[in-house]
């Protein structure tokens, strides 16, 4: 008999026992096992791998009753941080954040075999998704609420198991992985509320990329721009275009330009890790020193355009038949 309790978030959840060596949890698990299958457990010998594989919480007299239930119910829970059926998959709280969701939740629900995401829901609280909140601060929100919810649900399991409801067939929507063609910025096409929810999903996992003088860049810190500087004479008598860069003295920012408006940046990563002022006086300033009829919508940042899976495929293909 197997179970597992499975969570989304948090790196090495529900991986068992790493390099060997028998986790806190692990050697109460296997403690535990002596008084759930032996007469007094005092002769039981620690196992390096339980016949079960559960994440738990709490006592241990709490742990031996949930262990009943589940070897009971021989089943698989899963803890996962959105409303279900939307953001089925494996990156919910970055999706909820880039699209701008208002309302999100916690679901307990049970595992079908082969299929993730789909089956009957034994538990679900929505909470409303706090403004401007980044996806780590969102997993920190969520994860509390689950494992609150998690430790109702086997206290009660059978009850939660026998009011298991199905999914809803409408609603559904899919939160694949995010890839590194995710953090590429699309100047023309998105507008600056876009760009600040990607920079706020991905910004601390992936951070935004863009081309600058056919060299990638990356931008590390981003800000809102307020009213006073968008009121700058220097901006207003521009005709700029999308992905246009100034830099604004006053606030040591560097203005970027996108489909809507502004977007502001602190600091960069070109070769090293450089401030706003940093990159002017190194990059920007330069640029109009050695070329001053050049326009300023000339001098801007570009969207990087990362190889696709096939692409990258055929120029593997390509070299190896020019090594041979």
């Amino acid at each position: 008999m197997r179970v597992l309790v499975r969570c989304w978030w948090g790196l090495g959840l529900g991986r068992g026992v790493a390099g060997g060596s028998l986790s806190f949890q692990w050697r109460a698990l296997a403690r535990l096992r002596g008084s759930l299958g032996g007469e007094d457990g005092r002769d039981t010998r620690v196992r390096k791998k339980p016949p079960w594989r559960v994440l738990f919480f709490g006592t241990d007299q709490f742990a031996q009753e949930t262990l009943r239930a589940l070897h009971a119910a021989s089943g698989i829970l899963n803890v996962h941080p959105s409303c279900l059926p939307r953001w089925r998959g494996p990156a919910p709280i970055i999706h909820t954040v880039l699209h701008g969701d208002s309302v999100t939740g916690v679901t307990i629900m049970q595992i079908r075999p082969k299929r993730f995401d789909v089956g009957p829901v034994l538990k679900q609280e929505t909470i409303s998704v706090p403004p401007k909140s980044t996806a780590k601060e969102l997993e920190g929100v969520l994860s509390r609420l689950g494992a609150n919810m998690l430790i109702s649900v086997l206290k009660n399991l059978p009850e939660s198991l026998k009011n298991g409801k199905e999914q809803p067939a409408e609603g559904v929507t899919q939160a694949p992985k995010i890839s590194a063609g995710t953090s590429c910025i699309k100047w023309e096409e998105q507008t600056s509320e876009q760009i600040f929810r990607l920079y706020r999903a991905i910004g601390n996992i992936i951070p935004l990329q863009t081309l600058w003088m056919e060299n990638t860049i990356k931008l590390l810190d981003l800000v809102e721009v307020n009213s006073s500087i968008l009121a700058d004479v220097k901006l207003t008598k521009q005709t700029l275009i999308p992905g246009s860069v100034v830099y604004h003295k006053q606030s040591q920012i560097l203005l970027v330009c996108c489909k809507d408006g502004w977007i502001g940046v602190r600091s960069v990563m070109l070769k090293k890790t450089l401030t706003a002022t940093d990159f002017f006086n190194g990059y920007l300033h330069p640029w109009y020193q050695k070329n001053f009829q050049v326009q300023p919508n000339h001098c801007r940042f570009q969207t990087l355009r990362l190889p696709t899976k096939k692409k990258l495929e055929k120029k593997i293909v390509a070299m190896q038949q020019c090594i041979k």
